[in-house]
């Protein structure tokens, strides 16, 4: 009995590293697929649609591609300042950041702070939930070192650019330089650049209350740093 259950044992074992491999593998294989092609969606972005759609039926995204090149300039540097200011430097981890955080986290008694960086923000968005559990966050740095050794730093940028939420149901650049300033993100001004990447760590909070003194606080030391923001 016990050299079955052994037996059973570690079959089990075997089939659950075998599917784990399969599934780090497939994604893999996207992350690849997306050097060359675009994403026409993220998970996060399907959990949202289907939330809003659980209030109204009708719910769309609003949501636009559009290539590096159709990005201002100005909105890639503020959000490098904001997010991300050793973007090019480091290998998908900022270490001195996430060690700010959480020693701050650590004060405050409670998460207030992530650290992390630009690609673990995109592999969060491609294919994760928004639960925090240690087998997401495990999940996140796999991700993270994949899309770093896939892609370029520039593809990086231009998928996040392109992906993350902006407003209560605005995704990517384009939409949300139309939603906000009715302009495309091709024309985005220094000033409407720095309030659109203050706006990204609470979106849709943001998008309820626009004129907040969080929101220009944090413009104002976003538009001393993007000067200073390297871009790919």
């Amino acid at each position: 009995v016990a050299k079955t259950l052994r037996r059973y044992l570690w079959r089990g074992l075997l089939l659950a590293v075998v599917l784990v491999l399969a599934y780090e593998l497939a994604i893999l294989g996207c992350i690849t697929w997306w050097v060359w092609f675009n994403p026409s969606s993220t998970r996060f972005m399907e959990d949202r649609l289907a939330a809003m759609q659980q209030q109204d039926p009708a719910a769309e995204l609003k949501h636009e591609w559009v290539p590096y090149d159709r990005i201002s300039i100005q909105l890639k540097r503020a959000i490098i300042a904001s997010e991300d200011a050793k973007f090019l430097d480091h290998d998908g981890f900022d270490w001195d950041a996430i060690q700010k955080a959480y020693t701050r986290n650590l004060k405050k008694g409670k998460v207030v702070s992530g650290g992390s960086t630009i690609s673990q923000q995109l592999a969060k968005n491609l294919f994760l939930t928004s639960q925090r559990t240690p087998w997401r966050k495990a999940q996140e740095a796999i991700i993270t070192v994949m899309l770093e050794k896939v892609m370029t730093k520039r593809r990086i940028l231009e998928i996040y650019l392109n992906v993350i939420e902006w407003g209560d149901g605005v995704f990517g650049a384009e939409a949300a330089a139309r939603h906000y300033y009715k302009v495309p993100a091709s024309k985005l001004g220094a000033e409407q650049a720095a309030r659109l990447a203050a706006i990204v760590p609470n979106p849709r909070f943001y998008d309820k209350h626009r004129g907040t003194q969080g929101i220009r606080r944090k413009m104002s030391v976003i538009l001393v740093r993007m000067p200073a923001a390297v871009v790919p």
